[in-house]
C-alpha cells in the first residue's frame, strides 16, 4: 500500500519547527536556507527522511552561551527557579468554596462559548465585526442576528453556523472545555498522585484521535508509536511552546484552592507529557492562578501568585511582569492591545497560538478587567489570537474569585448548565453536577 503524506503534521510545520527552535535560544539561525528548502519540498518519501534528520539535528542542539533565559522542562529545576510571592489568604467555609468551585467551571464554560464563533478570526476582522453589530467595546454574546448577510458574503472568516449564543442548547464540544472534564475523570481513576503516563494513557482511552490538534496530536502520535513521556513532548512536536497545555490546567487549580503550588505540581505532570519549557509554564501559571483565586480577590496577587510557580528567568515571566508594570505605570488597555499585535504575528500560526502571546491576553484582560467578569472575558476575546482558550482561562479564574454571583444571568443563560463533551463515556453533562462532583477531589484545609 502506498504511504499517504497529506496533511502530514511534521513535514507541513517545519518554519515552525525552525522559529520555535530559535525562540528557545538554539544554535539554528545557520540552518535557517536548509529549513526553508526542504519545507519548499513536496510531501513525500524523501522529504520524511530529511526532516527526520532535521528533528535528529534539533534534538542535538545546544543553547546559545548568550540566551538570556534559564528554562528547564524538569519539575525540581523550574521550583529552584521560582520567586516567592507572600499575600494575605482568605478562608472560606465548605459552602462557600462549593459556590467557587461551581463559579469557576460556569466561568470557563461561558469565557469559551464566547469566544468559540471567532475562533481563528483576526483583529483586521474581529473589530470591524464587533463595531458594526454594536457590540465594541465587547459587552455581550456575538448572535447569530448581528450577522448579516453582507457580512458573511464580505468576511474573509467563515461566519455562517457558527456556535452562536442565541443558537445552543448548552456548551458545544470544544476542547478547552473536553480537558477540564477528562481531568476530573484522571484523577477519579487515578488519584491525586497521578503520573505523566496515567494522563497519557486517559487521553488514549477517553477521546478519539480527532479531538487532539497542534501538540496535543503530535504527542498523541507519539504515544501511538510507542513514545513514553517526556519524549511524547519532544519527537516531532514543532508545536511544544503553544498554548494547549495552559488550557489544560483548571481542574488541578480547583481541587487545590489556596495551594498554588500543588495545583502547579499537577499541571506539570499534565504539561510534560506534550510540551516543554514555556508550554509546560502556561498550564502552571494557569492552575496556580485559579487555585490562588480562590482565596484572594486582588488580581495582582492572583497574577503574581501564577507566577511565583514557574522560573522567573523564563520568557513567560519576563512579560507577564511586563505587562503588569505597564498597567501601573497607566498603559491603557488600547495601547497594551497595539503593543501585543506588534510584539506578537497573529497572521502567523506561531505568534496566534503560542503560550506567551496568549497569556499576555489573559493577564491584561484581567487586570483591564478590574475584577468584573463580563469586562474581563470580553477584552480576553475582543484581544483576537486564540479567543475561546484566553476566554475561557480569565471567565475560569473570575469565577473561582468571585463564585457564581459573579456570573449574571445574561452570561450564564445560554449555557444552560450543559456541558456537551466528546470524551469517551460522558457526552453531555450538568455543569453543576460536574462542579459537585469535583468537591470529592478538593483537598480542603
Amino acid at each position: 500500500m502506498k504511504k499517504s503524506y497529506k496533511d502530514n503534521l511534521y513535514l507541513d510545520n517545519l518554519m515552525v519547527e525552525y522559529h520555535q527552535s530559535v525562540d528557545e535560544g538554539l544554535d539554528i539561525e545557520k540552518y535557517e536556507a536548509l529549513f526553508k528548502s526542504v519545507a519548499d519540498m513536496p510531501n513525500d518519501e524523501i522529504k520524511e527522511k530529511i526532516a527526520d534528520a532535521l528533528n535528529d539535528l534539533v534534538l542535538k542542539l545546544e543553547t546559545k552561551a548568550d540566551y538570556k533565559y534559564n528554562e528547564p522542562s524538569e519539575l525540581d529545576k523550574i521550583k529552584a527557579l521560582r520567586k516567592a510571592h507572600s499575600f494575605n489568604k482568605n478562608k472560606s467555609d465548605y459552602e462557600t468554596l462549593c459556590d467557587k468551585i461551581h463559579g469557576a467551571w460556569l466561568g470557563r464554560v461561558v469565557g469559551c462559548l464566547l469566544g468559540k464563533p471567532v475562533e481563528g478570526i483576526r483583529s483586521d476582522e474581529l473589530t470591524p465585526l464587533l463595531k458594526q453589530s454594536g457590540n465594541y467595546p465587547m459587552h455581550r454574546y456575538i448572535l447569530s442576528t448581528d450577522i448579516t448577510q453582507e457580512m458573511i458574503d464580505t468576511y474573509k472568516f467563515w461566519l455562517r453556523d457558527k456556535c452562536y449564543a442565541d443558537t445552543v442548547d448548552g456548551m458545544p464540544v470544544d476542547d478547552d472545555t473536553n480537558y477540564v472534564t477528562l481531568a476530573q475523570l484522571i484523577i477519579e481513576k487515578y488519584g491525586r498522585d497521578f503520573t505523566p503516563q496515567n494522563v497519557s494513557d486517559a487521553w488514549l482511552h477517553y477521546q478519539p484521535k480527532t479531538a487532539y490538534f497542534t501538540a496535543e496530536q503530535a504527542a498523541y502520535c507519539n504515544f501511538v508509536n510507542g513514545y513514553e513521556p517526556p519524549y511524547s513532548a519532544l519527537y516531532k512536536n514543532p508545536f511544544r511552546e503553544w498554548i494547549g497545555a495552559q488550557i489544560r490546567g483548571d481542574y488541578f487549580g480547583y481541587i487545590n484552592p489556596g495551594n498554588p503550588e500543588l495545583a502547579a505540581e499537577m499541571a506539570f505532570r499534565d504539561a510534560s507529557i506534550s510540551h516543554v519549557k514555556n508550554g509546560i509554564y502556561g498550564e502552571m501559571f494557569a492552575s496556580a492562578m485559579i487555585a490562588c483565586a480562590a482565596v484572594t480577590d486582588n488580581i495582582k496577587d492572583i497574577i503574581l501568585g501564577g507566577l511565583a510557580e514557574i522560573p522567573s528567568t523564563s520568557r513567560l515571566f519576563e512579560e507577564i511582569i511586563n505587562v503588569i508594570n505597564d498597567y501601573e505605570k497607566g498603559v491603557t488597555y488600547d495601547e497594551f492591545f497595539e503593543k501585543l499585535h506588534s510584539a506578537y504575528d497573529e497572521y502567523d500560526g506561531h505568534g496566534w497560538c503560542h503560550t506567551i502571546s496568549n497569556a499576555i491576553i489573559v493577564a491584561g484582560a484581567l487586570l483591564y478587567g478590574e475584577g468584573d467578569f463580563g469586562k474581563s472575558v470580553c477584552l480576553a476575546v475582543q484581544s483576537a489570537f486564540d479567543t475561546d482558550c484566553n476566554g475561557a482561562t480569565v471567565g475560569s479564574v473570575l469565577g473561582m474569585r468571585g463564585g457564581t454571583a459573579c456570573i449574571s444571568d445574561e452570561w450564564s443563560d445560554p449555557v444552560n448548565d450543559t456541558l456537551h463533551t466528546s470524551i469517551f463515556g460522558v457526552g453531555t453533562v450538568s455543569v453543576s453536577e460536574c462542579a459537585k462532583a469535583t468537591m470529592k477531589h478538593v483537598l480542603f484545609e
